[in-house]
Formats: structure tokens, C-alpha cells, sequence
């Protein structure tokens, strides 16, 4: 008898463990139809339509379609990584699937890898050339990856086809400017301008597009105008200097400078051109302060360390002078003046052999400084996905 109470229990255990496994099994080898994987979809049954793909897969997992079906449940889910696997995987089984490849692309769109979107889009438009929103997400996976000619070459076709919308002639003007396209970005920031007059941000583009095409005083009106209507926008102020500067006028440049720092102390460049601005009108005692500011806000702005080199070598501080151009050829060897001032300052000290070295590095180089305001002003905006 006591054998028996002893007995029962552990065959109880047993029987408990077996019975789980079962089931366990049971519920593994559950097996869905494509037919039912599709009605779940089709009902907003998610989580329970990925299993049922996930079965289907199993049973044939050389079906194509069933990963697509897969990776388009994964992506409703916002799953983007999951989902551009598997359309990778129904690629994989079968380049031709149709509609795969955009899925593929906008998938990876969604996670912010848009060179990795360039690619799958590619080969979607090569397949439907109409296809608008293969096209746009191509331009805009461009435009983020900071390929701006290709990205203007696709935006124009898809702009044309929705010219209603803003956003995307915002891009597509964006585009044309950092692609030296400058015709191009005015004519779409002109556009942009006709339906807010009082934007300071088109004002902005327009002056940076006509900056491009040499139309200096013009793009002065421009920033004056996005000033007068948004006097805190952030760097209005310094363009509308950086544009004086490039005229010589540095009486107005360095009172748009000191506005710009008005509203933003701690802007380098707004320091730097302010101290450049006093020291091209004969005031080194003033640019002085002004440039030791910069390198410490921002120790790779090269035009403070010229400047401050120019500063010591007129001061004869030469170990100074040297150490500040130094910096600023290592920041751009590419550059002449560096090299020119450097020259200058050895064969104030007497130093003929490293002088002559200096000055054959200036007839080797020849390559004008960038005065475009472009790249002076914030970079583009990034993609939202």
C-alpha cells in the first residue's frame, strides 16, 4: 500500500510532463492555409496572419509569394527590419515577383537606410518608369544620401506629376541648390514664395540661389526681406553679412554679425567673419578677442587661425603666427594662403630654406577659397520617414 501512494504520483508527474510536450507539438504543428493567412490580414489579425505566413513558409519554404505576404504583415506591424528580410528572402527565390522590390525599398526607407533604398528603388521604376511613388522615394532616398544631382533628376518628374505638393517642391529646390543648380532651385523657391510671400525661409533659399548665380545685391534684398519678417530666424543675420563681406562692405557686415550674435552668442561663424570683418577695416585689436572665442567654440573653423596668424606675424610674435597656420593648413592643406603667410613669416625670421618651401607650395596650388553662402548656411534637412 505504501508502494502504491508512493507510485501514482510520480506516474501523475509523468503523465503532466508528456501531456504539456504534447500540446506543445500540437500547437507547433499547427498548419494555416495561404487562404487563411490572407483572411487574418484581411480582418487586421496581425500578430495571428505573421504565424499563419510563418506556417505556410514551413511547409513550402521555398515559397516566394508566402515571404512577400510575410514582409508586407510585417511592415503594416512597423516592423521595417523584419520585413525587408523577408522580401529579401521572396527576392532571393524569385527576382521577378512583382511590387517586391518597392516594398524592399520603402521598407528600408522606413528604417533611415535610404542608400540601402537606392537600390531595391532602382529596380522597381526600371520596371514601371510611371510608377510616382518608386520615383519620389528614389529622389528622396538621394536627397538623404546626399547625392542632390540624382535626387533633382527624379524629384523634377515627380514634382511635375503633383505640382501641388509643397514639401516636394521644397526638396526638389533644395536638391537643385546643393546641386549647383541654382536656375533650377530659384524657379522652385520662387514658386514656394508665390504661395507664402512672407515666408523668411523661402526668402533665405531664393537669396542662397541667387548667391549662386552671382546675383549678389539681389540676394542681399532677399535675406533683408526673410530679416525684416523673422529678425530671430536662425542664421538670417549671418547671411545677410556673409553676403556683405563678400562685397567688401564690412561696415554692414559686421552689424548683421553682431545681430546674428545678438540672437545666438555662441554662433562661431558669425564670431569668426565679425572678427574678419575687423580685421580687413584695420582693427586687430578688436578681431584679436573675437577669433581666440572662435577656436574655442569650434577648433576646426579655419579662417579664425589664418586670421590670428596674420595678427602674430604683423605683432612679430612668429612662434604664434607659425602655430596658427600650421593649424590651418592641416585643417585644408589644399589652400594657398596658409602656405603664402607661413612663407612670409619664415623669411621674416631669416629661415630662407623653409620660406622657399612655403612659396613652391603656393605655385603648386591654385585652388580658390568657396565664397558661396551654401555651404556657410545650416545643412539640408534630413528625410522624415
Amino acid at each position: 500500500m505504501v508502494m502504491l501512494t508512493h507510485y501514482i504520483p510520480v506516474r501523475l508527474a509523468n503523465f503532466a510532463v508528456f501531456l504539456i510536450a504534447f500540446l506543445s507539438l500540437t500547437a507547433l504543428a499547427q498548419t494555416y492555409t495561404s487562404s487563411q493567412a490572407i483572411a487574418l490580414q484581411q480582418q487586421g489579425k496581425l500578430e495571428e496572419a505573421a504565424e499563419a505566413w510563418q506556417s505556410v513558409i514551413r511547409q513550402n519554404p521555398r515559397d516566394a509569394g508566402a515571404y512577400a505576404s510575410l514582409g508586407v504583415v510585417l511592415s503594416q506591424q512597423q516592423k521595417f527590419q523584419a520585413a525587408a528580410a523577408a522580401y529579401k528572402k521572396a527576392l532571393a527565390l524569385n527576382p521577378k515577383l512583382p511590387g517586391v522590390q518597392l516594398n524592399l525599398g520603402l521598407a528600408e526607407f522606413k528604417q533611415g537606410r535610404l542608400q540601402a533604398a537606392i537600390a531595391p528603388l532602382r529596380a522597381a521604376l526600371a520596371v514601371d518608369p510611371y510608377n510616382m511613388q518608386a520615383r519620389t522615394l528614389l529622389g528622396l532616398s538621394y536627397y538623404g544620401d546626399k547625392k542632390f544631382a540624382q535626387a533633382a533628376e527624379q524629384l523634377k518628374v515627380a514634382a511635375a506629376a503633383d505640382p501641388s505638393s509643397l514639401e516636394l517642391q521644397q526638396v526638389l529646390a533644395q536638391s537643385c541648390l546643393w546641386a549647383h543648380q541654382y536656375t533650377c532651385a530659384l524657379e522652385g523657391f520662387r514658386t514656394i514664395l508665390q504661395r507664402d510671400p512672407n515666408s523668411p525661409s523661402a526668402h533665405i533659399l531664393v537669396g542662397q540661389a541667387l548667391d549662386g548665380l552671382g546675383k549678389t545685391q539681389d540676394a542681399i534684398a532677399e535675406f533683408q526681406q526673410a530679416a525684416a519678417v523673422a529678425p530671430h530666424e536662425p542664421n538670417v543675420h549671418f547671411g545677410l553679412g556673409f553676403l556683405y563681406w563678400k562685397l567688401h562692405d564690412y561696415e554692414h557686415a559686421r552689424q548683421a554679425f553682431q545681430a546674428e550674435l545678438a540672437n545666438d552668442p555662441k554662433n562661431a561663424q558669425a564670431l569668426a567673419y565679425l572678427g574678419d570683418s575687423e580685421l580687413k577695416s584695420g582693427n586687430p585689436d578688436r578681431a584679436e578677442p573675437l577669433l581666440q572665442q572662435v577656436i574655442h567654440l569650434k577648433p576646426d573653423l579655419r579662417l579664425a587661425y589664418i586670421d590670428l596668424g596674420i595678427i602674430y606675424s604683423d605683432n612679430k610674435s612668429y612662434p604664434k603666427a607659425i602655430e596658427a597656420l600650421r593649424k590651418a593648413i592641416e585643417l585644408d592643406p589644399t589652400q594657398p594662403d596658409a602656405h603664402y603667410r607661413l612663407g612670409h613669416v619664415y623669411q621674416a625670421m631669416g629661415k630662407s630654406a623653409e620660406a622657399e618651401a612655403e612659396m613652391k607650395k603656393v605655385q603648386q596650388l591654385h585652388q580658390k577659397a568657396d565664397t558661396n553662402l551654401t555651404p556657410k548656411m545650416s545643412g539640408p534637412p534630413s528625410i522624415q520617414q
